[in-house]
């Protein structure tokens, strides 16, 4: 998983409310065990419009999605964090997650950050106004930074602590458990296992 820190990008906006994991990365991708690739299916049911955010030069290079309330909700498709990652995000800012997908998301390094409606609102129209506007994004501290002039103080938000770390650390969870192998030995050799003395009683 690439390390995550601090982030500083334009946004994406896709302001449409509910969209789940089907519309993220339709089933027909879900083939492939690979993450590589995955970007091409994302979000491919509305591609072929010219004026889907993704088409829109302006917005090509964000690596912050600004989407709407309730984004990765239906099924629990790993596929969806991938294809956003394959693309490009590192981020998506949300007024509500589904929560698998928001776990889903912390597992594979892609940050769901959760803000109130009205820093969401101050969002799009700054980013549709001028999509050059940038925000700033600093894990470490759990805080979302709106360009100068804004008038709005950092907002913060919530992350899992463990995903935090990993996030920071550039591992998974299976790699943080590596990490503290050596402790994980030590405690299992000064806590083992009692041993069932009770007779085996025959069938």
């Amino acid at each position: 998983m690439e390390q995550f820190a601090q982030l500083t990008s334009t946004l994406a906006p896709l302001p449409i409310q509910d969209i789940d994991t089907d519309q993220i990365i339709p089933a027909r991708y879900l083939k492939i065990t690979s993450r590589e690739g995955l970007a091409e299916g994302l979000f491919s049911n509305w591609n072929d419009d010219p004026n889907f955010v993704l088409n829109v030069e302006h917005y090509k290079a964000a690596k912050i999605l600004l989407a709407g309330n309730n984004f990765g909700c239906g099924s629990s498709r790993e596929h969806a964090p991938w294809a956003l990652l394959d693309h490009g995000f590192r981020a998506v800012i949300s007024t509500r997650f589904a929560d698998i997908f928001r776990g889903n998301s912390l597992k594979n390094g892609l940050l769901p950050v959760t803000v109130d409606q009205p820093t969401w609102h101050w969002l799009l129209e700054a980013c549709e106004r001028d999509p050059s506007t940038e925000v700033s994004i600093d894990l470490e501290t759990c805080t979302l930074q709106l360009p100068e002039g804004s008038g709005i103080a950092p907002v913060g938000f919530e992350v899992d602590p463990l995903a935090k770390s990993c996030m920071l650390r550039g591992t998974d969870q299976f790699g943080y458990l590596l990490e503290h192998l050596p402790q994980i030995k030590a405690w299992v050799a000064e806590h083992p296992a009692p041993v069932d003395t009770r007779p085996i009683k025959s069938a």
